[in-house]
């Protein structure tokens, strides 16, 4: 009888190999030593094609007890779709959530087996660089923009429900310096550039207290809570800036790109405050004491991999630097733009009317501008 040798049958089929021990197992009176010496196998191997099934066994373990439970798993493929992370940024967003301890490798394994698709981004490779960031002076350039809370694009869909319910802050105001990556930020209910003139003048007022002395050039977009494309504004608001140092420079239509610094930020903010902590907070006052948390981790203790920082966080940076500088600029409190406006008003008053074709700005209000820092000192809870 012309047989193929059980071993290379088995490499075809397995169970074609095993129907093949059970034919020769009929013919030779089913004696389980004369097929085993036939085919050349073990009897072992006979009674398992013979007394078992035809298909190959699993050889998923009986136990394992490393594995990560059900539940757990589920909670990353969860995470994973609603976030778009992959396994790095998901292994630290879930620490942060929930106070659990993954590994990378063990996440990757996870989406891999699920199927778990990757969100992709198109990126244009060989574009220059925005700044000379090695020879930027600390406190020089800045990128301003704001941040549009309840967009209902970037956050899960619970984070802006929980939100709109509780009435937290749908605005956050943005000032980034570009050579430190520091960050100054103010929230609030409305968008007007009523705020975006109190905000630029805010910071600008608390860099010059904290002897910043070099001049300011600030690069925001055509918004309408800031100049909003007009001309007339733009000149009218350097001109009052001007006494401060302040030159606004507005990108051109269409070129977000200019201010991809401050938006990278901003993904940031989703990442790793508004899709952890929003849902934590029922009150303003929480949600703003949460903010200033953020802020600070972000000014002192969050590495930088940008160009420029080299791994160093934004008070990093600034010490290496060496510039004449208090450090407590870094202590910026984070505000909310309609209490501050009850308090001081408009930031308008701080210029009195043109003397000889000139804005001349008054130190009068100036101590009430700057109450803030005591009045939220509460939220500075850290001593640097």
């Amino acid at each position: 009888m012309n047989i193929i040798p059980y071993h290379e049958l088995r490499k075809i089929s397995p169970e074609k190999a095993r129907e093949l021990i059970r034919k020769v197992f009929e013919a030779n009176n089913k004696n389980i030593s004369k097929t085993a010496k036939i085919l050349g196998v073990s009897r072992h191997t006979v009674r398992r094609a013979v007394y078992g099934p035809v298909e190959d066994k699993s050889r998923k373990p009986k136990t394992c007890p490393k594995k990560l439970s059900s539940e757990l798993e589920n909670l990353i493929i969860q995470e994973a779709k609603k976030t778009g992370f992959r396994y790095r940024r998901l292994s630290l967003y879930l620490f942060r959530k929930y106070g659990v301890k993954i590994s990378e490798n063990t996440i990757k394994s996870i989406l891999k087996r699920n199927s778990v698709p990757r969100k992709t981004r198109k990126t244009k490779k060989g574009e220059r660089s925005l700044y000379d960031y090695e020879s930027l002076i600390p406190f020089s350039e800045f990128q301003l923009d704001t941040k549009h809370l309840l967009d209902k694009e970037s956050l899960p869909k619970e984070v802006y429900e929980h939100m709109i319910k509780y009435n937290l802050p749908c605005y956050e105001w943005n000032m980034i310096d570009v050579a430190t990556r520091t960050r100054f930020t103010a929230y609030s209910y409305e968008l007007s550039s009523t705020f975006g003139f109190m905000f630029i003048t805010l910071v600008v007022l608390w860099l010059r207290t904290h002897n910043v002395r070099n001049p300011i050039r600030i690069r925001l977009d055509n918004g309408a809570e800031f100049c909003g494309g007009s001309e007339k504004k733009l000149k009218e608001w350097n001109e009052m800036l001007s006494f401060l140092g302040v030159e606004l420079n507005p990108i051109p239509p269409k070129a977000k790109h200019l201010m991809g610094i401050i938006e990278n930020s901003h993904r940031a903010d989703d990442e790793y405050f508004l899709m952890i902590h929003a849902e934590r907070c029922i009150t303003k006052d929480e949600f703003m004491t949460r903010a200033q948390k953020w802020q600070d981790t972000w000014n002192f203790y969050r590495p930088h991999n940008g160009k420029g920082m080299n791994g160093r966080t934004p008070f990093e940076k600034f010490r290496d630097s060496k510039i004449l500088v208090s450090s407590h600029v870094f202590q910026f409190p984070t505000l909310l733009l309609e209490d501050l406006l009850k308090k001081v008003g408009t930031f308008y008053s701080l210029f009195c009317n043109k003397l000889g074709g000139k804005y001349v700005f008054t130190t009068c209000h100036l101590q009430d501008c700057l109450y803030l820092h005591e009045t939220y000192n509460s939220i500075n809870k850290y001593n640097y």
